[in-house]
């Protein structure tokens, strides 16, 4: 083979980078050298140098010491312990590797979150003399949070433990206890001893009864193709690259999802839709670009596209707002302050943004929550962070690279916290609580027992909540008109007439959704309570708001209705022409389109109006409220 077949087939090999984490002395500065040293990755004078110093340091008597070839400070190699992250590379026939080396000593948490932030996946060093301590659960810890998917846990120093299979299963016993709650989907356990090289490069002969890969050959066919975002399409634009007046393009790294040439697209924030031009690379134009590549785009339109803003697909849209929840790993001397004023750098843009509430901190020992005090040095906790201006956002979980972000302080540059953005937001607590202070609530003579024997039904709250064009207002109509019939006493509360009269003062940001639905829920509440069936058919589009809707009215008197058409089927039906209006930026955050959806997770009722008729779904809905005892059957 020529070098020039070489090279190529070297660049086609698939990247892994994965970290190594445990507690002091574990020995993961030793599994790496082992792994470098067994592959044969070392070059004849480095080599030399590490036996050398491995004898002035004595770390291993006179052998040779593989954690020399990691521990690069020398105040690292003094101490016998690793002090900061050392990232090393190399490679076999099958796959790439970067190594991140990360730090044991807690004081040091904030250095194990930076190197863990790129990487697919976790080596969790345990000493088989120790078992699992407390550094265990919290890099693990660490590592569930920073949605690491892979995790290989490497019981090291087998050899001290006269290679025990008794030792290795309560190990994994103990193990698969603390991270139940993690949401870990692919742990494996290796027994090795990194030293020594069993198992690490090659199988061992002193441990017959483990039939297991290596931790080499597992790196080598741990599966991380599905890791990788396709699905949501998010540009962030790093530069407006303009040499001429007959080329304007759009530079930055796919951080997720795919490009197309011909493909409709919108930007954030404007929201102005256009198509893609042309997709230009180093090496020439291309038809699509996935992650990671950094691509140049053109597009058929004038519009405006800066620096910061994102390319995503007009159907396909991360949250665009002034705030979020995050879990944040704080990495500065100084305490996180609430109030305090910040630079945030979320993929390519720079916004000022204010610490608005720390929620709670976690104790990473135990895992739970601990009181909300302000968080220190390596501390890590649940924050409410208010933006200058609108951010596109996704949650970490879904998308990392939308979804992280560093937090610098505005005097000193120093960034001082590093943040993953949640799904989920937390209710804030009642701010006006003047007007209410010294009002007392009065309770009626009559109980709701005694109005529905009078009205022979029990006050219930049919909730459909879907997309525009889904059919919601057509069934609660059609639903009504059966129920009286029935001699049953019902209202509707429909989205359009609410905003006609009680909620007219109120637009379409979140807050005002927000607003729009606890209003909604309140009036339903008053009309339950009176004994009514209240059929109520809003978008109402966040689980969050729909959820507090259930508290308000009460969850016995709930049912949530997904009427669940499809957003194609919305479309084609569209009897207002919103979507079309909607797709041409003449309505701005509308639900589908511009702004998201959240569907419910688990709903009372589906109806997917593409496949019921309208008279079917009145059936079922009637169904629902006779089985639930609602009304007499």
């Amino acid at each position: 083979m020529n070098i020039t077949a070489y090279l190529e087939q070297h660049e086609r090999k698939d990247l892994l980078r994965f970290l190594t984490c445990g507690s002091v002395d574990d020995g993961k500065s030793t599994l790496i050298g082992r792994l470098l040293y067994d592959t044969h990755m070392i070059y004849e004078d480095q080599l030399a140098a590490v036996c050398k110093d491995s004898k002035i340091h004595g770390t291993t008597n006179d052998d040779f010491d593989p954690a020399l070839l990691t521990d690069g400070l020398k105040a690292e190699r003094e101490q016998g312990i690793t002090i900061d992250v050392a990232y090393r590379y190399f490679s076999t026939s099958k796959r790439k590797f970067i190594i991140a080396d990360t730090p044991g000593h807690e004081q040091y948490t904030r250095n194990m979150a930076t190197g863990a932030s790129n990487c697919n996946l976790a080596v969790v060093l345990i000493d088989a003399r120790l078992g699992v301590i407390a550094q265990t659960r919290r890099h693990s810890f660490i590592a569930s949070l920073l949605g690491i998917k892979h995790v290989v846990v490497a019981v090291n120093k087998m050899d001290l433990v006269e290679w025990s299979e008794t030792v290795f299963e309560k190990i994994r016993e103990d193990y698969n206890d603390a991270i139940a709650r993690l949401g870990f989907v692919d742990v494996h356990y290796i027994p090795i001893s990194a030293l020594k090289g069993d198992n690490v490069v090659n199988a061992s002969e002193n441990m017959p009864w483990y039939q297991g890969p290596t931790f080499l050959h597992h790196l080598e066919h741990v599966n991380i193709s599905t890791d990788r975002n396709l699905v949501d399409l998010r540009f962030p634009v790093q530069y407006v690259i303009r040499p001429h007046l007959n080329f304007r393009g759009f530079a930055g790294t796919v951080a997720s999802g795919v490009l197309r040439v011909g493909e409709e697209i919108m930007c954030l924030p404007s929201r102005q839709v256009s198509r893609i031009k042309s997709i230009e690379t180093y090496s020439g134009p291309v038809q699509e670009a996935w992650p990671p590549l950094s691509v140049v785009v053109t597009l058929t339109d004038e519009i405006d596209v800066s620096r910061g803003s994102m390319l995503v697909h007009a159907n396909n849209q991360p949250k665009l707002d002034t705030e979020f929840e995050a879990m944040l790993v704080w990495m500065n001397d100084q305490p996180a302050s609430i109030g305090h004023n910040y630079l945030l750098k979320h993929t390519t843009q720079w916004i000022p943004a204010t610490l608005s509430d720390i929620r709670y901190r976690i104790d990473v020992n135990t895992m739970r929550k601990a009181d909300a005090s302000p968080l220190a040095m390596n501390e890590i906790g649940r924050v409410h962070l208010s933006l200058h201006r609108p951010l596109a956002f996704d949650d970490y979980t879904r998308n990392p690279q939308t979804g992280n972000f560093v937090l610098v302080d505005r005097l000193s540059n120093a960034t001082v916290a590093a943040g993953m953005i949640l799904d989920r937001h937390m209710p804030r607590p009642p701010e006006k609580t003047a007007a209410t202070r010294n009002i007392v609530r009065e309770h009626s003579l009559i109980s709701s027992d005694e109005r529905e024997r009078m009205l022979g039904q029990r006050g219930a709250t049919l909730w459909l909540t879907g997309l525009s064009g889904s059919g919601k207002s057509t069934v609660a109509k059609q639903l009504e008109q059966a129920l009286i019939e029935q001699g049953c006493f019902c209202y509707i509360l429909d989205g359009d007439n609410i905003r006609h009269g009680l909620n007219k003062d109120l637009g379409f940001s979140a807050e005002d959704r927000q607003e729009n639905i606890r209003r909604i829920a309140e009036v339903a509440n008053l009309f339950s309570d009176a004994g009514l069936i209240v059929i109520t058919a809003f978008i109402s589009p966040y689980r969050a708001d729909r959820d507090n809707a259930r508290q308000v009215i009460g969850p016995d008197r709930f049912i949530e209705v997904h009427v669940s058409t499809p957003l194609e089927v919305c479309e084609q039906r569209d009897p207002k022409n919103l979507y079309k209006r909607a797709r041409a930026g003449e309505i701005p955050q509308f639900t589908g389109i511009s702004d998201p959806y959240e569907p419910p997770l688990a709903p009372e009722v589906d109806l997917n109006t593409a496949d019921y008729t309208v008279e079917q779904s009145v059936d079922r809905l009637i169904a629902e409220l006779r089985q639930r005892g609602f009304i007499s059957s």
